[in-house]
């Protein structure tokens, strides 16, 4: 497959109608349970964590002997408090004796995603979700897509589950690491990135095409749909080919986030799987 698309789009500073240097987009205040996710959010952005919660005996002492360092020098007001509560801020999540209370995520913007992939020096790698309103399937693609070096996630605003602490927890705290763009538009998105010189790649059970085959190595947006309803036919239309995962099983389809990590893992090996340097 000859992989020559130019970037046709200089300007990335208004992308889809909207001003760079304005008001990010962001949630609501949320919870991030669990030791990892509340480390990793301590550790990437300790200023967006308001409060942190703690069940006296539950908390495992190296995490704890972290937590309170850490929550000391950036002033973050620490709460003792009964398991109960922990386990309704959670909503009846995995705790293990933490609970932080964050502001809202903060969503990146298309050209941030963009930029990041520059500044790597790496071809960029995205990840388009379609339709994913599982959290846990949504945190899990995250881990993935940090794990293996992809510069952000792309989700939209309508029919697709928000970066909540469900996510958090199964992203296993990448989330605080990865960069999460929210459009209105998904097709419109993809064009975007075809106009930077990204070439869309849609998982597609039904495609004759093997994973394998194609070339993944240059820069790349991995366009990935729920399980059962897949990637949507007004969005498979903006895709320049379809990517299907042999399977020697009966079952017919994998997991959204299964899915996701193995076209992950094919173009980080077709990249050489090298690590970044410091800094990128």
């Amino acid at each position: 497959m000859v992989r020559q698309r130019s970037s046709r789009g200089s300007e990335r500073g208004d992308r889809g109608g909207r001003e760079r240097g304005g008001d990010r987009e962001r949630a609501e205040q949320r919870y991030v349970y669990g030791v990892n996710p509340v480390l990793e959010s301590l550790r990437a952005h300790a200023e967006r964590v308001e409060r942190l919660f703690i069940t006296e005996g539950q908390l495992a002492a190296k995490a704890a002997a972290e937590i309170f360092s850490r929550a000391r020098d950036s002033g973050i007001r620490v709460e003792r408090v009964p398991r109960e509560r922990l386990a309704v801020m959670a909503d009846g999540g995995v705790h293990q004796g933490v609970v932080a209370e964050l502001r809202g995520f903060e969503y990146a913007e298309l050209p941030d995603l963009l930029e990041a992939a520059e500044a790597s020096g790496r071809p960029p790698l995205f990840v388009v979700l379609d339709g994913i309103q599982d959290p846990h399937n949504f945190g899990a693609i995250i881990r993935s897509a940090h794990a293996l070096g992809a510069h952000g996630v792309i989700i939209a605003k309508d029919r697709a589950v928000p970066v909540t602490g469900v996510v958090a927890k199964a992203s296993a705290g990448a989330v605080e690491h990865c960069l999460i763009a929210r459009v209105t538009n998904l097709s419109r998105t993809l064009e975007e990135l075809k106009e930077a010189g990204v070439w869309i790649a849609a998982a597609d059970p039904h495609s004759n095409e093997p994973m394998w085959s194609a070339r993944l190595d240059g820069p790349l947006a991995l366009v990935v749909g729920a399980e059962g309803a897949g990637v949507r036919q007004g969005v498979l239309e903006h895709c320049d080919f379809r990517l299907r995962i042999p399977m020697l099983g009966q079952v017919g389809s994998l997991n959204a986030s299964v899915s996701a990590a193995i076209l992950l893992y094919e173009a980080a090996r077709q990249r050489g799987m090298s690590r970044p340097s410091a800094g990128s």
